[in-house]
């Protein structure tokens, strides 16, 4: 028996609750590799998993945790063998299928990636699905022509986790960054990782009757979308790529989304790490090895547990969470 956090609904009352339980392996969905889990972490996703209207999951019982990171403990594909370090970003799981917050996972051999050499499994996991999207956001930024030198790049939602990996990264293969937040306290922080200006919030969520503004930004990673993305997507340069990661602030857009395109020829990235096929999956880990500093990692991580979960998946919906919430499932 092993500890795991199981949400669990009423079905007369349609309410769910979460708790920290014992299941054996015989609870876990079906797989041809066994996971001994280190860590997982705390997503925007996760939050939905466990709040009280149970928000993505179609079955219960349900453990949720969107990625994890640990060792091989049995397998029967030949790409793993028992002792393997092994991350996993996506798939689903943790919405459709069981998660990593639980100290034992199993899944198809498919939905995982040897960890990175050098790359401890908590490191992996402040770096989780966030930090995986963070870096497929820049690659995609790189394949449509950003280049260090060519002007600020604006990152939205720059406090939370997708928001402060890419600006580490970003700052830290020498682009300029804009990192905007609607908390001021987080100034410290930002440039911590590597910001070198500070946007508020509200200076990009007014809306103006503008269909263009004056050109500011060489490059857009951008985790909010909403009234936000309509905004910035008016005040890029000419021939520039917003990658669109999230929906925190809406999945409408406000303004004249034409003109920006055919005026300006801006390009909208949408960035889905879901589904990524193992190449580009092995070549972002690869990259984030060797483009994000650990010190600056380190400076992203709040520890937890897996008891502290019910309350974390609360406040990440309400955005009082900061950088990366790294859950040690053996604490």
């Amino acid at each position: 028996m092993f500890n795991a956090l199981v949400v669990r609904k009423d079905e007369e009352s349609g309410k769910t609750s979460a708790a920290v339980e014992q299941i054996g392996l015989d609870d876990l969905p079906d797989g041809n590799v066994t996971v001994a889990v280190d860590f997982s972490t705390v997503n925007y996703k996760d939050g939905l998993c466990i709040g009280p209207g149970g928000g993505l999951v179609r079955n219960y019982p349900h453990v949720p945790g969107i990625d994890f990171a640990g060792t091989v403990e049995s397998s029967d594909d030949d790409r793993y063998k028992p002792g393997d370090k092994v991350v996993l970003t996506g798939w689903r799981v943790g919405e459709n299928r069981w998660g990593g917050y639980a100290q034992k996972a199993r899944v198809p051999a498919d939905f995982l990636v040897p960890l990175p050499e050098g790359m401890s499994t908590r490191q992996a996991m402040a770096v989780g699905t966030a930090g995986l999207t963070a870096m497929l956001a820049v690659m995609a930024l790189e394949d449509h022509g950003l280049k260090p030198g060519d002007g600020p790049v604006l990152v939205t939602g720059a406090a939370g986790g997708v928001g402060s990996v890419a600006t580490a990264i970003l700052a830290n293969l020498g682009h300029e960054v804009a990192a905007v937040t609607g908390r001021p306290e987080q100034e410290d922080y930002l440039r911590g990782l590597g910001a070198s200006q500070i946007v508020a919030r509200e200076d990009l969520t007014e809306v103006t009757r503008k269909p263009l503004e004056a050109e500011q930004w060489a490059g857009c990673v951008d985790a909010v979308a909403g009234a936000m993305l309509g905004r910035v997507l008016k005040q890029m340069k000419y021939g520039t790529s917003v990658a669109a990661i999230g929906l925190a602030g809406g999945a409408a857009i406000e303004g004249a989304l034409i003109t920006p395109f055919i005026l300006r020829g801006v390009n909208l990235l949408g960035i889905d790490s879901v589904m990524q096929p193992f190449a580009n999956r092995e070549r972002a880990w690869q990259r984030i090895a060797a483009d994000l500093p650990m010190d600056k990692l380190e400076a992203m991580i709040e520890p937890a547990s897996l008891s502290d979960l019910p309350d974390l998946g609360r406040s990440i919906l309400k955005g009082g969470v900061r950088g990366r919430v790294v859950v040690d499932v053996n604490a």
